[in-house]
């Protein structure tokens, strides 16, 4: 019968696939650990405050863009004002808020509109105004009020007006520690046999933190259920796996909430795009593709191990799956622009390891894993199911994501111990235990919707919509 090939043919392609995931993820959890064991020993005395004195540091542009951020909208431009660096400006991008995002920060800040000209190297939404501070104080923030145009194109307005060698794109929502410029101008520095086009930080999450004018003041684990999930994700993603990809100088993405950028070759090779939604991952990638097609000298994208900025995830499903959705979007949209990248020995390693291991294991992982659910739906229903090999290479999978997972808590506690106490360790090991039959079969069902998005849905590239929560108050 023709069954039984067809049936052979799909358990080893689905065997085949499992252990390449294995072999894939151990080796990337082994690089992560070599390169935070050179980033520690390295770094371990480093007078970062001391860098301050430096003759020449780069000059930095922080850009945020801003829509509908009336909630926290001051509290976090104070903490950018409060950053330890010699040479920084900040252009807050209001991306035609409804709420009084633009008032509130008129107000606090006692701005007023300026005369000064609006450079135009990349077209953009129309500029409605840029505000200035009467405060000497805070001669260093810049407001740019213009129409609505989305994330990249709000980004792409604060890097027209910018004019330092460097530019911060964050999240304006975002907490942000006190030194982490210097940290992350130090690749910049460093770097001697190769340019450095871009660095990146760790991300951690900010739900339930205590947050006193526009600074972390207690961590805490997040007390809402799905948040606690993110942070566990977040700890695989940075701790883990943006090392590894940056111990190999493999780094495709740099997150958007937190990303330095070499400004003269952004604009070199046109900014943001504005067609996508995943504008982070498309930029780094582009960028790349302008240091192997034009320049061709040795480069780096560079990563930051420390924690450095805090920034608030969905407390709910329905915000949640947005946010994933849109993720999965952006991602294959950055692959079908690039496929010229896939397996093309012109860009080294990208080509030949990192971007098919975004094909294979960002993008296809989802459908894979559906398929294969469905698949061993219908071979039960055929009754051509092995009950007792499907057992055993179902607890295997199930066990080697634990372990996966409780390693990421474990070296975070070693390394950097954000989140403190007992409690917090038991807490976080039971959410890993529960997260592979909850929270992970979920992620699944959003990616395969964000693939229906992208191609048989009408494309919205939008921000996304996240309704934020907000910091909790302080009589401090």
């Amino acid at each position: 019968m023709l069954v039984v090939p067809v049936v052979e043919f799909f358990n080893y392609l689905f065997i085949l696939y499992s252990g390449l995931i294995f072999i894939t993820y151990v080796y990337i959890a082994f690089l992560s650990v070599l390169e935070l064991r050179d980033y520690i020993n390295k770094n371990r005395f480093v007078d970062y405050t001391g860098m301050l004195t430096f003759d020449r540091l780069p000059a930095i542009s922080i850009i945020a863009p801003a829509y509908n951020e009336e909630r926290t909208i001051v509290d976090n431009i104070k903490c950018l004002l409060s950053l330890k660096y010699s040479d920084y400006d900040i252009i807050i991008v209001n991306d035609g808020s409804k709420d009084r995002t633009l008032e509130l920060i008129i107000e606090e800040f006692d701005l007023i509109k300026s005369n000064i000209v609006y450079p135009v190297e990349i077209e953009t939404a129309p500029v409605r105004g840029i505000y200035v501070s009467r405060n000497k104080a805070y001669n260093h923030l810049m407001i740019v009020d213009k129409e609505k145009g989305g994330k990249s194109d709000a980004l792409n307005a604060g890097l027209n007006l910018s004019q330092k060698e460097l530019f911060l794109a964050i999240d304006v929502d975002s907490v942000v520690e006190s030194d982490a410029l210097l940290r992350m101008v130090k690749p910049f520095i460093d770097q001697q046999d190769r340019v450095v086009i871009a660095s990146g930080g760790v991300v951690r999450v900010s739900n339930s933190c205590t947050v006193v004018h526009g600074r972390i003041e207690q961590v805490q684990f997040p007390t809402n259920f799905w948040a606690q999930f993110q942070v566990l994700e977040y700890f695989r993603a940075f701790t883990l796996g943006r090392m590894a990809w940056s111990k190999v100088n493999g780094l495709l993405l740099i997150s958007g909430a937190f990303g330095l950028f070499d400004r003269k070759r952004a604009m070199i090779v046109g900014g943001y795009d504005t067609t996508t939604v995943g504008e982070d991952l498309e930029l780094v990638v582009r960028m790349r593709r302008y240091m192997h097609e034009v320049e061709k000298k040795k480069y780096k994208v560079a990563f930051i191990p420390d924690p450095l900025c805090w920034t608030e995830v969905p407390e709910s499903v329905r915000v949640l799956s947005r946010q994933r959705n849109r993720w999965t979007r952006g991602a294959i949209e950055t692959i079908l622009k690039h496929k010229k990248v896939l397996f093309n020995p012109r860009y080294g390693f990208i080509g030949m390891i990192s971007f098919p291991y975004w094909v294979l294991f960002e993008w296809l992982a989802p459908i894979i894993q559906l398929t294969g659910t469905l698949y061993v739906i219908l071979m039960a229903l055929l009754g051509l199911l092995n009950v007792k090999v499907f057992l055993i290479m179902l607890a295997f999978i199930l066990s080697f994501m634990l372990m996966y997972t409780y390693f990421a808590i474990f070296y975070e506690a070693y390394t950097f111990n954000k989140y403190k106490g007992v409690n917090y360790l038991f807490k976080a090991y039971f959410m890993a235990t529960i997260e592979v039959i909850i929270y992970q079969p979920l992620n699944m069902l959003f990616s395969i919707d964000g693939n229906i998005s992208a191609f048989f849905r009408r494309k919205k590239k939008n921000w996304g919509e996240m309704t934020r929560k907000g910091f909790e108050p302080t009589t401090k």
